[in-house]
């Protein structure tokens, strides 16, 4: 039993090595000014104004939307067909079986 948990351990140890290694790097870079980090922050920017600006909107206009998908009545949700009986009368007579015929 002891094996398995000291793989883990093994295993645990490094991916927080590399994850360490990771952030190091990554915060020596962010300290340059070189054009990769400059088009990081850009996308970045982009990135969270683009959720901010989705969550706002939903906020306003998530009711409406909600609402516009769901709707209630005898409907039924998303659109469904009411129950009751079929409009399509020409198309079928009182037996049920089809008035037009396939002719080979």
């Amino acid at each position: 039993m002891e094996a398995p948990s000291t793989w883990d351990l093994g295993l645990f140890s490094l991916l927080l090595e590399r994850l360490v290694s990771f952030c190091g790097e990554f915060a020596q870079d962010w300290s340059s000014n070189d054009m990769r980090v400059i088009i990081f922050k850009v996308l970045l920017i982009w990135l969270l104004g683009s959720l901010v600006a989705i969550h706002m909107a939903w906020k306003f206009y998530g009711a409406t939307v909600n609402d516009m998908y769901y709707r209630q009545g005898s409907g039924g949700q998303n659109g469904g067909t009411p129950d009751g009986s079929s409009n399509f009368t020409s198309w079928e007579n009182a037996s049920g079986e089809s008035i037009k015929s396939h002719r080979e």
